[in-house]
């Protein structure tokens, strides 16, 4: 279930072409990115079930635009991220996109009709960084989930830079995560690790998760 719920919280920013006219607020993002993503879904479930490569370039491609994934690398390895090379960000920073576009593709292959509720924005007009808070109303029964995407201003527009499901964010999850390994074994042991799983992945030798 809390995969499902990382998944579909990625779901509700992806990206869509959006007029250059005007430039999208982040809270319109949310909005119009989750009517594509369910639509992609419906549409093509069973072909995405059947080849998860397929499943992944369609996250990939509408995943990127919206993402800094170089930030949020930044911000997983922390200390580890100073003192890495530039050949280690990029391999770190391109790995660790691998790893959240399979996990989050998988779950989105489980997406049904949830009700989401947008709440409405606090942005003004120098601020550099928001939040757009939503809750997931889940049927039966269940308690409503909250999450809430962290964004910042670009020189391109609004991009992501970290995401919270009921409490810890993606970035502080994976800083647990990597913390004692990138002690005890080291960046580059990390990033090796990293590319065999998702080699694994794409090329249909494990099971995605």
């Amino acid at each position: 279930m809390k995969r499902f719920l990382t998944g579909l919280a990625v779901a509700l920013v992806l990206a869509v072409p959006l007029p250059a006219a005007a430039e999208a607020t982040p809270d319109q993002i949310a909005r119009e990115v989750t009517d594509k993503i369910v639509a992609l879904i419906k549409a093509n479930r069973d072909a995405y079930a059947r080849d998860f490569k397929k499943l992944y370039a369609m996250v990939d491609e509408n995943l990127l635009p919206h993402f800094d994934f170089r930030k949020i690398a930044q911000q997983v390895l922390g200390p580890t991220w100073r003192s890495a090379s530039a050949e280690q960000r990029e391999k770190f920073t391109k790995e660790f996109r691998d790893l959240m576009v399979r996990t989050y593709g998988t779950a989105l292959l489980k997406y049904t009709d949830e009700e989401i509720v947008y709440h409405p924005l606090r942005l003004g007009a120098n601020d550099r960084t928001t939040v757009v808070r939503s809750t997931v109303k889940r049927g039966g029964g269940a308690p409503p989930i909250a999450i809430n995407y962290s964004f910042f201003k670009t020189e391109s527009g609004w991009k992501v830079y970290d995401m919270a499901i009921e409490g810890p964010s993606i970035v502080t999850t994976y800083q647990r995560v990597y913390a004692e390994r990138l002690q005890k074994e080291g960046l580059d042991a990390v990033i090796a690790n990293l590319a065999q799983e998702n080699q694994r992945a794409q090329s249909g030798d494990a099971s995605p998760k």
